[in-house]
């Protein structure tokens, strides 16, 4: 079980399903930068847009102004911090490199605009990227029961294709990360979820690190439909587990909570290991 890396999410959007409107002022997103780090995140990921259901469309000036103030911020109080921005959108990547981000983490894979591949290369030697695969094409995810005869053997597939197409723009292989999609992203079905993260290791011959984002999400709601609120536990054993089967990356809402449970599962796997 190799060191995982906890990426803190850190939304400044008025929709987002877990935490939408705690954040949105420049000075409380710092404050809540800052507790992140003293709880054990690596990196803090700031996202100006929701990509969940029912979320809307937002502007490039009003992700611009909801996002880059908040990393100048955040890189100006915490030089030292490894900062990403979760955006689809070529230009608020280039803007959010130039304010501190090191780290793009792009829902569409690139598909949602065309010319993040060669936004992202021009960083080569700075910026890593992330690569999510989604059943949808655009960055707005749906609710659909979709059905895979092998869900894993898809989205290596996707990541696979969606991967090369980023080296051949430029971006290095040792600079990309992927991330295999939850919830509604892969389908509502929470069966395929639970798959993804019980064969998480089959993604490993990709030669990527891995990044999953189980936080809180419907596929954690289980027969009682909990909220998102009830949903910890489950976030806590499915990050737990995705550790254990190779995860590099867990992004999450709770980085207090999984970087204790992280450091136990650790703990008793080294002894396992003798």
């Amino acid at each position: 079980m190799p060191p995982t890396q906890i990426v803190g999410i850190l939304n400044v959007t008025p929709d987002s399903y877990y935490d939408g409107g705690k954040w949105n002022a420049v000075d409380a997103a710092v404050t809540r930068a800052g507790e992140m780090l003293e709880e054990g995140a690596d990196w803090i990921e700031i996202g100006g847009e929701s990509t969940g259901p029912t979320s809307k469309d937002v502007t490039l000036e009003e992700e611009r102004l909801r996002v880059i103030p908040v990393i100048e911020a955040v890189h100006r109080a915490f030089p030292e911090a490894k900062i990403s921005v979760d955006t689809y959108k070529a230009s608020i990547a280039e803007e959010a490199i130039g304010a501190g981000a090191t780290m793009v983490n792009d829902v569409t894979a690139g598909r949602g605009d065309e010319r993040m591949f060669a936004e992202v290369a021009k960083f080569a030697e700075v910026a890593k990227l992330v690569l999510m695969y989604s059943k949808d094409p655009t960055p707005r995810t749906t609710i659909a029961e979709t059905q895979y005869d092998d869900v894993i053997k898809t989205i290596k597939a996707f990541l696979k294709e969606r991967s090369e197409a980023a080296i051949k723009a430029g971006i290095a292989k040792d600079r990309i990360i992927l991330d295999p999609g939850l919830g509604h992203f892969v389908s509502s079905e929470a069966k395929y979820s639970l798959e993804i993260l019980a064969r998480l290791s089959e993604f490993q011959d990709l030669g990527c690190p891995i990044f999953v984002s189980p936080s809180r999400k419907s596929f954690l709601a289980g027969p009682e439909n909990l909220p998102t609120a009830e949903r910890l536990p489950g976030t806590i054993a499915a990050s737990v587990i995705a550790a254990q089967n190779g995860a590099a990356f867990i992004r999450t809402h709770d980085v207090k909570d999984i970087k204790q449970a992280l450091d136990v599962a650790r703990e008793i796997f080294l002894i396992s290991k003798g």
